[in-house]
């Protein structure tokens, strides 16, 4: 998925996601919706990858402003040396979009080449018929590891 003359960005499903976490131990999850998703809908569990997910609002609630130190947070999370894929989520796919096409212009500002990768379906997925999400598809709806605190 590109932007006309922006980095690419790419764009996979959360098994996809789940399956890359996996098999390259670089690979790095940022969750980029707000504290109050994090607290009251859940979040990945890598734990049984051996990982964390990185936790860095995109845009913070309830104005919903852009987080304007969001390149510069995921920068210092991860640095610069060569740094593995970076599969950003988010309730949907869309702010995650965002997300991830900023932080692949803003390496490759840099000189750097990074896999940004998002998430389609987010954490919760698509609106269903009743106007729910959770069930019809997203990392929740795919029985992929989650948890509530």
């Amino acid at each position: 998925m590109g932007t006309g003359s922006g980095p690419l960005v790419g764009e996979v499903v959360p098994d996809e996601a789940w399956r890359i976490l996996s098999a390259e131990k670089s690979a790095r999850l940022i969750d980029v919706r707000t504290f109050a998703e994090w607290q009251f809908v859940g979040v990945a569990d890598i734990g049984a990858l051996g990982q964390k997910p990185l936790f860095i609002e995109w845009s913070s609630f309830p104005s919903m402003s852009r987080n304007p130190a969001f390149e510069a947070e995921v920068e210092e999370a991860v640095g610069t040396d060569d740094p593995g894929p970076l599969l950003f989520i988010c309730r949907s796919g869309a702010r995650s979009l965002q997300a991830a096409m900023a932080v692949a212009g803003h390496y490759s500002g840099k000189g750097v080449a990074v896999r940004c990768l998002n998430v389609a379906e987010g954490f919760e997925g698509d609106l269903d018929a009743s106007g729910h999400r959770g069930d019809h598809n997203g990392w929740k709806a795919r029985g992929l590891a989650w948890r509530q605190s």
